[in-house]
């Protein structure tokens, strides 16, 4: 609920509301479990309540008639005058503060924390006064960042244990099969024409056999790309690109660096949203080409996926293929990275993923 003040309240305190009503804002004010701040056209606090009180450190008396620059990091005070700039000139009476995302407080201590923030607007008599609505989020924030760490660190063990399975598919057994298929082929050639039947035995062995060593190196490169790790991350794309090519006919053309190299866990995050990107084509686009474009930017690697298939609405209903959009998105997200989705019905489907990169993450 957002609380805004009477027409007749100044930047001085409640001292010039009636005594009745007064007490009753007061008492509504401190009573509530969210702080609530009032600032005038200046950004003057005129308002500040007890939940304020505690999740600010400040005493009210420190801060009536303050500036709100005082409660928020300095790097964020310009930002929040363009905020409010372009807040007050939409005319909505209220809305979200930061678009939906985390903003940052400053405790009289100092320290810096997360919160959520609403923000209504009111025209008086003395000016517009703007009423956020704040509350600490420290803890969610901590609990989100603590099972992000948690869910990263196990999809990390499960890419561990898929490399080392694909390399024993890969090492053991399909080296093994290629032994035995050898043997076949040598009884096949030292003993041709003596037992048709047994001929025709070896023959379908030797078919079987190379079924078999083809669904395993398959199975292999699908649990992990022996390339991602002999080669690294932009030829295990063109890989990847050259198999779906083969694979369902669809074109797909891959721009990227050929020097770009990443380390863990972004060449896996990165390959394996390519990876999920190119099945979701296959079995929803229905598109005759795809284009791959991977490209490091200051402080972060972006990636699009595109295609000229069916599309969809953004935001319908959820379809089947959601499932597969979902698991691109947390994907990204556990790399504190954002992915959206731009498509239209009979125009096909652009998917963008942006992941913040430091530079220790770049290998020369």
């Amino acid at each position: 609920m957002l609380l805004s003040p009477p027409d007749s309240l100044d930047a001085t305190s409640l001292d010039s509301l009636p005594a009745d009503a007064a007490a009753l804002l007061a008492g509504l004010l401190d009573s509530a479990m969210d702080g609530v701040i009032t600032v005038d056209h200046a950004q003057r606090i005129v308002l500040y309540n007890r939940a304020a009180e505690k999740i600010f450190g400040w005493p009210r008396a420190d801060v009536l008639g303050q500036s709100l620059d005082r409660l928020m990091p300095k790097r964020f005070h310009a930002g929040h005058s363009e905020h409010i700039r372009r807040f007050a000139s939409t005319g909505v009476t209220t809305r979200r503060m930061g678009d939906g995302t985390v903003i940052h407080g400053l405790r009289a201590s100092g320290q810096e924390f997360p919160m959520d923030a609403s923000i209504s607007q009111l025209d008086t008599a003395g000016g517009k006064l703007y009423t956020v609505i704040l509350r600490d989020v420290t803890e969610r924030v901590r609990a989100q960042e603590e099972h992000s760490a948690f869910v990263a660190a196990v999809n990390a063990v499960r890419e561990e244990e898929k490399s080392r399975v694909a390399r024993e598919l890969h090492d053991e057994l399909a080296q093994s099969l290629t032994a035995l298929k050898m043997d076949a082929m040598w009884l096949r050639n030292h003993f041709a024409g003596l037992h048709a039947v047994a001929d025709a035995r070896l023959t379908d062995m030797l078919q079987m056999l190379d079924h078999t060593i083809a669904a395993t190196r398959r199975i292999a490169a699908d649990l992990r790309p022996l390339l991602l790790d002999d080669l690294g991350l932009v030829p295990a794309i063109e890989w990847l690109a050259h198999s779906f090519n083969q694979r369902t006919g669809v074109a797909c053309t891959l721009a990227a660096d050929e020097a770009l190299e990443l380390q863990e866990p972004y060449a896996t995050a990165i390959f394996r949203i390519v990876q999920e990107s190119l099945a979701n084509v296959t079995k929803h686009a229905g598109a005759s080409a795809v284009t791959v474009a991977l490209e490091r930017i200051p402080g972060a690697i972006t990636l699009s996926v595109s295609d000229n298939g069916c599309g969809f609405i953004v935001g319908a209903p959820r379809k089947p293929q959601s499932l597969g959009l979902m698991g691109l998105r947390e994907r990204a997200l556990l790399l504190k990275g954002s992915l959206s989705i731009a498509s239209t019905p009979g125009q096909g489907t652009r998917i963008q993923v942006s992941i913040p990169l430091p530079d220790t993450q770049v290998l020369p």
